[in-house]
């Protein structure tokens, strides 16, 4: 995709392609993520439109059988192998992005805003191969900015249902970004997170005005 952004700072092609993973069967939510709506918007566009307000190139990695809403102008990229698990979308989109960083997001995180993607790409790594949001104590690792060389780092991981995403990433020593606000990290995995997700906007929105 390309987004001139409204007022926004480009980025040149050495900084990292934005990738949104949307290859979730999302059997918790009672079907893919990516088509959910949260106030009348499908999830994935609230991370699709904060990624290319920033990002020069951000496209969606899935499978190739995922659901998916409407995307004029969006690159999908197609992950290859059959397992469902975060690890192959982050794997998949490394190998995918031409030897050229990625700055991962997930689909189901719809208040991450344009300061903490800023400050992802900016960040210095020091020598780490990634750098991931958190806070506090809570990392998310699919809010991250990638290396290429983690691709030779993960693929030594037998990627099945056992693994938890978060070790698989804490093991790679990745440097680590607190965020100020926690809701950012806020992702909606269940109806009831959808809701919750809801009440959160309209709180953003509509503000209560001390009388």
């Amino acid at each position: 995709m390309t987004n001139p952004g409204k007022g926004s700072t480009r980025h040149t092609d050495a900084e990292p392609i934005g990738v949104i993973l949307a290859g979730g069967r999302g059997e918790r939510i009672g079907g893919t993520k990516a088509t959910v709506e949260l106030h009348g918007k499908p999830l994935i566009s609230y991370p699709l439109e904060v990624l290319g307000g920033v990002l020069a190139e951000v496209v969606v990695i899935a499978k190739s059988d995922t659901e998916l809403p409407s995307l004029p102008g969006v690159t999908v990229w197609v992950e290859t192998q059959a397992t469902h698990h975060p690890l192959v979308g982050i794997v998949g989109a490394i190998g995918l992005a031409g030897g050229r960083p990625v700055l991962i997001c997930a689909a189901d995180l719809p208040f991450v805003t344009e300061e903490v993607v800023h400050a992802l790409v900016e960040a210095e790594l020091e020598g780490a191969p990634a750098i991931i949001a958190a806070s506090g104590a809570l990392m998310q690792p699919l809010l991250g900015r990638y290396q290429p060389d983690v691709l030779e780092l993960l693929g030594k991981t037998e990627i099945g249902p056992e693994v938890r995403v978060q070790e698989a990433i804490a093991a790679l020593a990745p440097r680590i970004l607190q965020v100020g606000d926690p809701e950012v990290l806020f992702n909606v995995n269940t109806p009831d997170d959808l809701l919750q997700a809801a009440a959160m906007l309209d709180r953003r929105r509509y503000p209560k005005v001390k009388l």
